[in-house]
């Protein structure tokens, strides 16, 4: 589920559309959304966005 989740959070950063414009093969928009607001107050998507970002330069 969290990879689906995932997932759908990075097709809303690379589209720019609306949650509630999520493709229905995601999770709903509310779900990816409240996960969205969790992980970025937790600092998960910073963290993981820097992990990928160092294996990319490598």
């Amino acid at each position: 589920m969290a990879r689906h989740l995932l997932n759908g959070i990075l097709y809303q950063f690379k589209n720019g559309c609306n949650w509630a414009d999520l493709p229905k093969d995601f999770p709903p928009y509310s779900t990816v959304f409240w996960h969205y607001k969790q992980w970025c107050e937790d600092e998960i998507l910073d963290k993981f966005m820097t992990e990928l970002h160092g294996r990319v330069r490598k």
